[in-house]
């Protein structure tokens, strides 16, 4: 029989969905489609968001999520290591920590971000920068989203490169473009307002068109605020005097997101930095062209199917966004270029990927 395998997924704040909420579903649903016989022991705090009904599945809801966040830590280093044995788990997978007491189980840490390499940032980062140090020495094995974030952890063995997951039946070329209150073409950036995201220099390229551009491609901002992120991009583009041609969205349920990429001209990425690109993968799937820091990991990603810019120049960058907005050759080479390379990337993938290399530790700790 296979084993049972626990996924802790305390590490997400049920009042702020992220990527991670996309993610642990994604991965579970297709982890019960191909390895049937595995079962999955889930802990998941009282009000987070679970919406997969399968007797394969056991959900545990005794212990508290990240919107607390002391009790949570206290909960996944000591808690939920020990109560998964207790029901059978034979490995334990986490997101970016090795728990102080693990019962004696094999972890499985995924790395998904590589913000613990930051200096400063407070008692939060120091948490970090502790957590991810150790987990990389404790773990049995170690789970990287991307090529380029592998070879910045500090340990080169038992390391398995598995890319995000995407899933095709939402993010497609096919279905409904832009959405209510937008205008029929425009430019994209998409994510939350975290500083290393880099807004206010997309509005900086963006002011760099010429005024008849703008008006034909407004510039759309779609993502939650981080500690006054967005107003500090709406004072910017009024700045630059673009703020008549500028739309904030505000938070856009996933479900929205498609529509939204097939609208747009292209995404507009600025980013410092990332370990994958999520956004990229899922707007190369709907059609949508991108035009992208000059970043090694995005490179990885989307390869020759994007346009690559340094955005700390915004005359270059705003050249860029002047080629993908009149170009029609340019345009259509890169969603087709992005369709073909956004394939290669699923959650079925994902899921075989990741639950093959859980599956092979637990055979090499029995």
């Amino acid at each position: 029989m296979a084993p049972k395998l626990a996924f802790s997924l305390l590490c997400e704040n049920p009042r702020r969905r992220t990527g991670l909420t996309t993610f642990f579903h994604g991965f579970i649903a297709e982890a019960l489609w191909q390895f049937p016989d595995v079962r999955w022991l889930l802990f998941a705090g009282p009000e987070q968001s679970w919406e997969i009904n399968d007797p394969r599945v056991e959900v545990v809801r005794d212990f508290p999520a990240n919107d607390r966040r002391v009790a949570r830590l206290w909960a996944d280093h000591f808690r939920v290591a020990p109560e998964a044995k207790r029901r059978g788990a034979a490995a334990l997978l986490t997101v970016g920590f090795v728990p102080l007491r693990t019962a004696g189980l094999p972890v499985v840490m995924q790395v998904f971000s590589l913000h613990h390499l930051r200096a400063g940032g407070g008692i939060g980062a120091l948490y970090r920068r502790v957590a991810v140090a150790r987990g990389l020495k404790k773990a049995a094995l170690v789970i990287a989203n991307s090529g380029w974030t592998a070879a910045h952890l500090e340990r080169r063995e038992q390391v398995v490169v598995s890319p995000e997951g995407l899933d095709h039946s939402g993010f497609r070329p096919e279905g409904p473009a832009g959405g209510d209150g937008l205008p029929p073409r425009y430019l994209l950036w998409t994510a939350n307002f975290y500083p290393y995201k880099r807004a206010e220099l997309a509005l900086a390229a963006y002011e760099r068109l010429a005024p008849e551009l703008r008006a034909q491609f407004p510039l759309v901002l779609a993502g939650g605020d981080w500690n006054g992120g967005r107003a500090r991009a709406e004072a910017r583009a009024r700045e630059l005097g673009v703020a008549e041609q500028v739309k904030f969205l505000g938070w856009i349920a996933d479900a929205a997101l498609p529509a939204l990429y097939r609208g747009a001209r292209a995404l507009v990425l600025p980013t410092a930095e990332e370990t994958f690109g999520k956004s990229v993968t899922e707007a190369m799937a709907c059609g949508c062209p991108c035009v992208l820091q000059e970043l090694p990991v995005l490179r990885e990603v989307a390869k020759s199917a994007a346009l690559f810019v340094e955005f700390t120049d915004s005359a270059a960058a705003g050249e860029a966004l002047r080629r993908i907005c009149t170009d029609e050759a340019l345009a259509a080479e890169l969603r087709v270029a992005g369709l073909k390379r956004a394939a290669e990337f699923s959650y079925a993938r994902l899921a075989r990927e990741r639950v093959t290399a859980m599956l092979e530790a637990v055979k090499a700790t029995a």
